[in-house]
């Protein structure tokens, strides 16, 4: 399926858009709701200032974690506070927003990427699949859409399949995530269960909404999900970004890279405890990436076996 209109015709859309929520001053308890009806709010909260909607999580979802990689990139997913500001009065611009990071969050506070590794596309990058850079094609993503990126923080890259299974609400009208620019992110069909046509969806994967003005769909094909923001969003570079993990000693962490030809028998074990394993192979030999929490507030003991770093064991303290 092609999910592209031209530029031009998503500005003469934007003109005729009806009223949205926002404009009534519905848009923050529309945002509270759809985090509230999915059953988030016990991990999630939501508060407001006179511009955004503050989503808050830890970003680490409470479903299944790395089953299914194959393309590790020799990351793990380790709890981090993340709050992500939606505005609360969305307008449409003229040029699609990209950036090498989160686009927007979903419903249970974790972070939404394009379908990219690399991010911050150019227009062309936006009109022709990168397949490449393709998360899903290349083997980095779990059975539930998401990964560890090289910030050791879980996000999605395409549909978060597990987590839509677990909302209270899932069907094809609930709100399955808010982009940063405002709109809300619905899943492969339009909220009244119709199938979304070919070329309805833009370059960013959405299309004109009666009741916010505009809406990103996920989608069975290429890019997904929400690729770009069509939305407009003062000071864009300064969108929050998941804080990485350092050293205890204040040293920065170096980041993993795939091994070539994938791994094998990768699995990621969670201890009632804190304790966290995630193991593998490669070309025959076991490797590990291992922490359990520290005492101090935010860090971990990680034990490591990578094939980034030569196969040595290393230790080491490690905090937010």
């Amino acid at each position: 399926m092609t999910h592209l209109t031209s530029f031009l015709a998503l500005g003469l859309l934007s003109l005729s858009m009806p009223e949205t929520a926002a404009a009534h001053g519905d848009h923050c308890p529309a945002i509270a709701a759809s985090v509230a009806e999915a059953g988030f709010d016990d991990s999630v909260t939501v508060t407001c200032t006179d511009d955004h909607a503050m989503i808050s999580s830890d970003t680490y979802p409470d479903h299944d974690l790395m089953t299914g990689i194959v393309g590790t990139n020799e990351q793990v997913p380790v709890p981090a506070e993340y709050t992500a500001p939606i505005l609360l009065d969305p307008e449409l611009g003229d040029v699609p927003l990209t950036r090498d990071a989160a686009l927007g969050v979903a419903v249970n506070g974790v972070p939404i990427y394009d379908y990219t590794a690399g991010g911050e596309m150019t227009e062309a990058d936006l009109v022709h699949h990168q397949a490449q850079h393709d998360t899903f094609q290349t083997g980095q993503l779990d059975i539930c859409g998401g990964h560890a990126g090289r910030g050791d923080d879980y996000h999605y890259h395409m549909a978060p399949t597990c987590m839509i299974e677990q909302m209270a609400n899932s069907g094809p009208d609930a709100i399955i995530g808010w982009a940063f620019d405002g709109y809300p992110i619905y899943g492969d069909t339009n909220p009244d269960g119709s199938a979304i046509a070919e070329g309805d969806l833009d370059v960013c994967n959405g299309q004109p909404d009666e009741t916010f003005g505009y809406r990103y769909h996920t989608s069975p094909d290429a890019p997904y999900i929400v690729q770009c923001l069509m939305g407009q969003v003062v000071e864009f570079d300064r969108l929050p970004r998941v804080r990485p993990l350092e050293a205890a000693t204040g040293e920065a962490v170096s980041t993993g890279r795939p091994p070539s030809g994938g791994v094998e028998n990768l699995t990621f074990v969670q201890n009632e405890d804190g304790r966290r394993s995630m193991d593998y192979t490669y070309e025959g030999e076991s490797y590990y990436i291992r922490y359990a929490p520290s005492g101090e507030p935010g860090c971990y003991d990680f034990s490591t076996r990578t094939i980034t770093n030569g196969g040595d064991v290393l230790t080491g303290e490690f905090c937010r």
